[in-house]
């Protein structure tokens, strides 16, 4: 069982195990020797958000990649999707990210991405741990003009806000839109508003002054009440609000609501198949993905399909079977043919151009699907076998499921991080589905509590 990576990473509290300088030189080893695959001086590029502990762990993982011969491409604070983008653009080995995305400033995580700027598989993660622990790679030191050396690299916002940019048609702008952008101190709090302003529109920014400590902090993606405050106050047409690796964005329409992520997917989603954009026509959410978006892409012809929760796992798919556009109710929106990695900022131009090209604002673009009631119901649990293990339980899903014939979604599973069993039902009418999530829940606690 894997130690180190978890779901997106390597993460915890920064100073304490896992996230200790130590450890970060280590990960930076094993990653090098990992990377290492042609002839040649390789180099490996590294990124931060705006966390106090990301100059501890870079100045960590730096001194581990150049103990191994191979030099660093130092970027300073920049996106996670940057880092992707860089690792490819500037022909490196590999890409790191230090962020540990919406948590907070205590909190820090590492994240490699490959030299095509995708996610590491889990068998590449578990090769990286088992070096670590085997100490197999002790005893490989390079020495004088063998060790690897450190350079900043200038340009890199520019390089990748030019790359944001290119997502768009050239003869697309922005003039006459006033937008509010919520950096959440994080790590886009230069590029986001200079792209939003290069291309033409009117940007007043919040939450772009880091100090270190003040990543996420009532501000960003994971508070957007900030954000729906001052597109009122700001009388603004869009509101977007960034997470602190800014791979993902919140949208608020212009009346200060926030649009759900599965509403965003549905106006793309629609507007990609019309233009024959679409891949497939399929769009590919999670588990969690409101039955109301099924139901409006199945309209359209367009199957939604359904992987886990997790980007990792939207992405996966999506490479794995050839399509194109993804996404998670939280915001996560992949665009493979833009990036290769969730993007908060490709996402927005893509919501920005569609608001453009049908002169129509998100408050009206959001009612491209009605989301269906939904009750999610957190059971305790004192152990976790397989569900099917549990007849009455398959039984009484069973039963749920044809009581909807068609017009509603049972989805029971584990949480991945708490003792909990989550119920969640969606259906046509209120009161039919939580009188079928509670008696779910009685027969889960009767088992399993």
């Amino acid at each position: 069982m894997r130690k180190l990576f978890g779901t997106d990473g390597v993460r915890g509290t920064a100073n304490l195990e896992p996230m200790t300088s130590e450890t970060a030189m280590q990960l930076g080893r094993a990653a090098a020797h990992i990377f290492i695959r042609r002839a040649g001086r390789h180099q490996i590029v590294i990124g931060k958000d705006t966390r106090v502990s990301g100059y501890m762990l870079e100045a960590a993982l730096m001194s581990g990649i150049c103990s191994m011969g191979v030099d660093v491409l130092l970027v300073g604070p920049m996106p996670t999707p940057a880092i992707a983008f860089l690792a490819r653009s500037l022909r490196a080995d590999a890409g790191v990210m230090i962020s540990a995305s919406h948590n907070p400033y205590q909190d820090n995580g590492i994240k490699f991405f490959s030299n095509d700027g995708l996610k590491l598989p889990d068998e590449i993660e578990a090769r990286i741990e088992e070096l670590i622990v085997s100490n197999e790679i002790a005893h490989l030191r390079p020495t004088a003009d063998a060790i690897g050396k450190a350079f900043r690299i200038d340009d890199a916002e520019g390089r990748y806000i030019e790359f944001v940019k290119r997502s768009l048609p050239r003869d697309l702008d922005f003039q006459g839109i006033k937008l509010v952008v919520d950096c959440a101190n994080g790590a886009a709090y230069k590029v986001a508003p200079t792209v939003l302003r290069e291309l033409g529109a009117k940007v007043d920014v919040i939450g772009n002054k880091p100090d270190g400590m003040n990543i996420n902090a009532g501000c960003g993606a994971v508070h957007p009440a900030l954000l729906q405050r001052a597109v009122k106050e700001f009388g603004a047409d869009l509101g977007i609000a960034l997470d602190g690796d800014a791979d993902r964005a919140i949208f608020v329409c212009e009346q200060g609501d926030i649009i759900n992520g599965d509403h965003i997917m549905a106006a793309l989603g629609l507007d990609l198949n019309r233009h024959g954009l679409l891949a497939k026509q399929t769009v590919v959410g999670t588990v969690m993905s409101n039955f109301g978006l099924e139901l409006a892409l199945n309209r359209a012809g367009i199957t939604l399909l359904r992987t886990a929760v997790g980007d990792r796992y939207l992405l996966e798919r999506m490479i794995a079977d050839g399509y194109n556009f993804g996404g998670e109710q939280s915001g996560h929106f992949i665009f493979l043919d833009h990036n290769t990695t969730g993007d908060g900022l490709i996402s927005a131009l893509q919501v920005l151009s569609l608001m453009k090209r049908t002169e129509q604002p998100l408050s009206e673009l959001a009612k491209a699907m009605t989301a269906v009631p939904q009750v999610l119901l957190n059971v305790k649990v004192s152990k976790k076998p397989n569900l099917d293990s549990i007849p009455d339980l398959q039984q009484a899903i069973a039963e749920s499921e044809r009581r909807f014939n068609g017009s509603g979604r049972v989805l029971v599973r584990y949480s991945g991080t708490e003792p909990l069993l989550r119920i969640m039902i969606e259906g046509e009418r209120d009161s039919l589905i939580r009188e079928e999530a509670d008696r779910l829940a009685r027969i889960v606690t009767a088992h399993l509590s």
